[in-house]
């Protein structure tokens, strides 16, 4: 495997997983230097030399012979279960491994050590390479490790999720009972108190459910129930959801949703959820007295597009055709604005940055409504505007070949 493009890194993705193609081009699309150039297809297809392979293992499949590259040549993408089968394939074991299935963190931090390693190695000299070569495979073990003890805490925090949910059900349940007086008559301070209980109650549920679907959204492909479905009416649930949160601190929050001039597509449920999470946001950073507008509009979505605020593409090619092919939805608030660096990290799971108003609560509601958001197959960022932080997501217009699909 011997590469001669020395303008870039030439990267081999040996896999029959679409969603895993898609994550690695949006990961290479964040990797400004060096220019990554991706093929995909098996690997008896290969028809160039290639500086990086990503090989994704299955048990049975072909594996390069360990004589025909460098460990720091190759990623193997394996799941646990096939793990020890697998190094027993290709031995030694000293290879770069990623465990499956890869989530866009590690993904981008695998890639991006082993692209820095080739780029380096296109101008190191042979004995500086050797050497760079056993402290990387020092790193790949370490990696493993550290993959492993990821795993085993995604599998607890799923457990705990799972039980956490039924005693906040009953709860959420026995509130709503004594809110409707069915066991008798409330005055307005125990109702009040009441519906503060059933409200935080929801939260904690809703934080439950987000960690329980981060968990198994990373093993389990599910595909949404998508049916035509009103994006008004799904935005008036998560308003009263969060409007005893908005209530408390005398928050304006203003609505303008203009109408779609096609079908909107999508799972109810689950778009309330994206909804009630952004709300939820906005609401605990906006000042007290303070804004939150909710505008939602048709718009032509430029897909190809590898800027994530989808901003001067998709404005320059909406000028020229006016077309939409998308519903967008912005919700803006008047909180401070978020630290530039982390306008991508709010989005990842169990992340969080070190300031008193850290947008990203933790990793939980925003990464759960960005995995909805590609769930649905549409887009889901942030920005900063004069007026204050902006979440916006598309929703992309399906076409009746497509829906039909869905529903099988």
């Amino acid at each position: 495997m011997t590469a001669v493009n020395v303008s870039g890194i030439n990267i081999r993705l040996v896999s029959a997983d679409q969603e895993l193609t898609k994550l690695l081009r949006e990961v290479l699309d964040e990797i400004r230097e060096p220019q990554c150039f991706l093929a995909v297809g098996a690997a008896a297809d290969s028809e160039r030399d290639a500086n990086l392979w990503l090989w994704d293992y299955e048990p049975g499949s072909f594996l390069p012979s360990r004589s025909s590259f460098r460990a720091s040549q190759c990623l193997f993408l394996v799941s646990l279960k096939h793990l020890e089968e697998f190094q027993r394939s290709i031995a030694p074991a000293e290879v770069n491994i990623l465990l499956k299935p890869a989530t866009r963190h590690t993904l981008r931090a695998s890639v991006g050590l082993a692209v820095s390693a080739q780029w380096e190695s296109l101008s190191t000299a042979t004995s500086l390479r050797e050497d760079r070569d056993e402290l990387l495979q020092c790193l790949i073990q370490t990696s493993l490790t550290l993959q492993n003890y990821d795993h085993e805490r995604t599998a607890f925090l799923a457990r705990a999720a799972h039980d956490f949910r039924a005693p906040l059900t009953a709860i959420n349940g026995y509130s709503g009972l004594l809110l409707g007086e069915h066991l008798g008559p409330l005055n307005g301070t125990q109702k009040e108190v009441l519906q503060r209980m059933q409200h935080s109650a929801k939260r904690l549920s809703r934080m439950a459910s987000a960690m329980l679907e981060l968990s198994l959204g990373r093993h389990v492909k599910r595909s949404p129930r998508l049916a035509p479905n009103d994006i008004r009416e799904t935005l008036g649930q998560a308003m009263n959801d969060i409007m005893t949160f908005a209530d408390e601190k005398r928050l304006t929050i203003s609505t303008d949703l203009a109408a779609a001039d096609f079908p909107l597509h999508f799972e109810p449920g689950q778009m309330e959820q994206v909804l009630v999470n952004i709300l939820d946001n906005a609401c605990k950073f906006t000042p007290k007295a303070g804004t939150i507008e909710v505008t939602g509009y048709p718009y032509f979505w430029e897909r190809r597009s590898a800027n994530t605020a989808l901003g001067p593409i998709a404005e320059r090619r909406r000028a020229i055709r006016n077309e939409a092919n998308s519903y967008r939805i912005d919700i803006q608030d008047s909180g401070d604005p978020i630290p530039s660096g982390h306008l991508q990290l709010i989005f990842e799971e169990y992340t969080s940055y070190d300031r008193n108003c850290d947008r990203s609560g933790g990793g939980l509601g925003l990464a759960i409504a960005r995995l909805i958001m590609t769930q649905h197959e549409g887009r889901i960022w942030a920005e900063n505007t004069a007026a204050g932080p902006r979440f916006s997501f598309v929703l992309p217009k399906r076409h009746l070949i497509e829906t039909t699909s869905s529903y099988n």
